[in-house]
């Protein structure tokens, strides 16, 4: 049952031309050698499954953000806000989540709210779970507003593997909570800075489902 919900798995649109060029790419090595081929389906079949998009059950429950990733939660830790995103110089509860290639890559807003800033940093391709990630590898930020006038902010962090971070996010645009807003190829790491009135609600090693798991709560 569960090899069938995975097959059922709608695939975002990203991953379409990768699933056609690895098909097209298995029918050739066929003509090459059978084994090759067979290789070629295998990993066709692994790209439909790192493109897979669920749908989630987003929580509707009022003062709660939820998870803006799938993946495991390797670091909570207070850390300064991104500068680029003009949020002060007090520290704040930074809870990241790495996302091995085997998760699902599609990232979701953790709160209903509007976006006030994105900021865009090229940087390095540490491994996505290294602390210093965070500050030196190449990331995508967000900063919004909630509907209950939280400030916080969010990351998509380009990891070892990971070589094309995509948003889809416009500035003073208005979200609901658990909307997709873009993806990282193809192992990476999401992060998401609280505002003070805003406690998390997980641990470390504890895994999250992107739009479904409660991250934090408002105190």
């Amino acid at each position: 049952m569960k090899a069938l919900d995975v097959v059922m798995t709608p695939i975002n649109r990203e991953g379409h031309i990768f699933v056609a060029i690895f098909f097209v790419a298995s029918l050739a090595l066929f003509w090459v050698a059978d084994p090759l081929g067979w290789i070629g389906l295998v990993l066709t079949a692994w790209c439909l499954y790192f493109f897979r998009d669920p749908e989630r059950v987003v929580p509707d429950e009022p003062g709660v953000l939820v998870s803006p990733a799938d993946g495991t939660v390797c670091l909570i830790t207070e850390a300064l806000p991104p500068a680029e995103l003009d949020m002060g110089d007090a520290p704040r509860t930074r809870i990241s989540i790495f996302l091995s290639v085997f998760n699902v890559h599609v990232n979701r807003v953790p709160a209903a709210g509007k976006v006030t800033r994105l900021a865009y940093v090229p940087g390095k391709y540490l491994n996505a779970a290294d602390e210093n990630a965070s500050e030196e590898n190449e990331r995508q930020l967000v900063r919004m507003t909630t509907e209950d006038g939280h400030d916080i902010a969010f990351a998509q962090v380009a990891g070892l593997v990971a070589r094309r971070i995509l948003c889809d996010l416009s500035d003073d645009q208005t979200v609901a909570r658990g909307d997709r807003f873009g993806l990282i190829r193809f192992g990476s790491r999401t992060d998401i800075y609280l505002d003070d009135g805003l406690v998390p609600m997980v641990k470390v090693g504890q895994t999250m489902i992107g739009g479904e798991t409660v991250i934090a709560r408002k105190i």
